[in-house]
């Protein structure tokens, strides 16, 4: 490239000097951390609640609904002291959630709708979350759509065919990860977890078990799956799962 002449330099160096300078004093406030808008002491204890609503989710197949309550009602309360309409819309949805879960069948849309729920509010940054309003509106919106159960039933058996569909892909990659030589620990235990998020989002908990059940137990004999009885135990399990998803559709 041609060397400017030293006049063209010095007006290409005036004209940049006004943004240079506005980049300039823009900076330090770029730099700034985003002061906190909720007191940090509320913050830690929605993060706490938020933790302890997922795990009473996640352990409701062993527990049952009982302590879901309590720990919704919890997140609730949070939600009140932060006087904010994001947090309190979401607690209201979650509290008529737990009002819905004493039905002795809930709604399938309403279980994805808090499974995907509860595992978004397990975040560090809890309140302070640059996307916390954004997700709280949706999850809110999304409980509160959930239609009652008597009206649900044709939109549980779509979520049926669509669960069939994706486990018997499922099953078809475990028996080939059974059969591969030596067997393969890492997509048995993968594709067993993968069966047992689908099966939870169905609500179907005894594939849920057998998922788990077949995902620990790969994970735990790893280096010797290529014995002849950790090989019959897991195609023993592989086909329990394929009873249970049979019976789905049944």
């Amino acid at each position: 490239m041609a060397d400017l002449p030293d006049d063209d330099l010095e007006d290409s160096r005036a004209a940049l000097d006004p943004t240079l300078a506005a980049t300039a004093d823009i900076l330090p406030w770029l730099a700034r951390p985003r002061p906190p808008r909720f007191d940090p002491a509320v913050n830690a204890r929605w993060v706490a609640a938020g933790e302890a609503l997922q795990a009473a989710w996640a352990n409701r197949h062993a527990t049952g609904y009982g302590p879901l309550r309590p720990a919704i009602f919890s997140l609730y309360g949070i939600a009140l002291e932060t006087a904010d309409a994001d947090c309190l819309h979401l607690g209201e949805a979650l509290a008529g959630a737990a009002d819905r879960l004493e039905d002795d069948a809930p709604p399938a849309r309403l279980v994805a709708a808090l499974s995907a729920c509860t595992e978004c509010l397990v975040d560090p940054a809890g309140l302070e979350h640059e996307l916390f309003g954004e997700r709280a509106r949706h999850f809110a919106r999304r409980l509160d759509s959930v239609p009652a159960s008597a009206q649900d039933s044709a939109r549980s058996a779509a979520i049926d065919r669509l669960f069939l569909e994706d486990a018997g892909e499922q099953l078809a990659l475990l028996r080939d990860a059974l059969a591969a030589l030596p067997p393969d620990a890492c997509a048995l235990t993968s594709e067993a977890h993968r069966l047992a998020t689908q099966a939870d989002l169905a609500e179907v908990p005894e594939i849920v078990r057998l998922a788990r059940q077949l995902a620990d137990y790969a994970g735990r004999h790893a280096a010797e799956l290529d014995a002849t009885g950790h090989q019959q135990a897991l195609e023993t399990l592989i086909d329990r799962l394929a009873e249970a998803i049979a019976a789905v559709d049944g």
